[in-house]
């Protein structure tokens, strides 16, 4: 099953120095259809205007993903962490117990960015923070795990969920493709560029929920950008 979300159709909230788009229920917008996607809970779709962002503010039990698209995101939290994560690159947070974090723009241009967030395996465990540069050619032409589950295996950062976050870039009539469970739950997004996925086509910035499918072909019809989450 192959359901895309169009990206007109998401929620929507304009705080001025944010610009965000809700691909699942949150905040103030609710949809009692997208509450979720399996045991994906949150993908918002971030614009952060220069200079502003996400004062401190807490989070437990969650683990949350940032995938910067464009421009770079500051995080400092209650545990000591500081890093500046650049486009295309990816930072992890392990709620756990408990952790206090800011995320900054504090370039001098807009940020966007994708905050995904999964619902963990393990509760009560201690916080975490991990930042990592990915080389941009790994996923040129097919998908690279920026962050998992199993991290070792993969060679991505830890995450604390049975889930595998990836990216890949694609030249116009390239393909990459995907294999899992046909009982597993994949959510994509391209960031841009128009696609087709197991002959489906979705635009730039829409949502694509999938399920039931073993293997996920994404065709760019464009030059394009896909990020995948593969969970439960």
């Amino acid at each position: 099953m192959i359901d895309v979300r169009p990206f007109a159709s998401l929620g929507h909230a304009n705080h001025g120095w944010l610009d965000a788009r809700h691909h699942f229920s949150f905040a103030n917008y609710h949809d009692p259809a997208r509450m979720g996607w399996g045991s994906i809970r949150v993908w918002n779709d971030d614009t952060i205007a220069a200079q502003s962002g996400f004062p401190p503010h807490p989070h437990s039990d969650m683990e949350i993903v940032t995938f910067v698209r464009s421009g770079a995101i500051t995080h400092q939290d209650s545990l000591g962490n500081k890093g500046r994560t650049a486009a295309g690159d990816v930072q992890v947070m392990s709620a756990g117990t408990g952790i206090t974090h800011a995320e900054y723009n504090v370039e001098n241009e807009a940020t966007t960015l994708f905050q995904i967030w999964i619902l963990p395996d393990r509760r009560g465990e201690a916080p975490g923070w991990g930042q990592r540069e990915f080389p941009k050619a790994s996923r040129e032409g097919g998908f690279e795990v920026l962050a998992s589950g199993t991290p070792e295996a993969d060679g991505a950062l830890s995450i604390r969920t049975d889930a595998k976050i990836a990216a890949a870039t694609l030249k116009a009539g390239q393909q990459a493709v995907w294999r899992t469970g046909a009982e597993r739950h994949q959510y994509l997004v391209a960031p841009t560029g128009r696609i087709r996925v197991n002959g489906v086509e979705a635009q730039a910035r829409d949502g694509v929920a999938i399920t039931g499918e073993a293997e996920i072909a994404v065709e760019a019809l464009e030059d394009a950008e896909v990020v995948l989450v593969d969970a439960r």
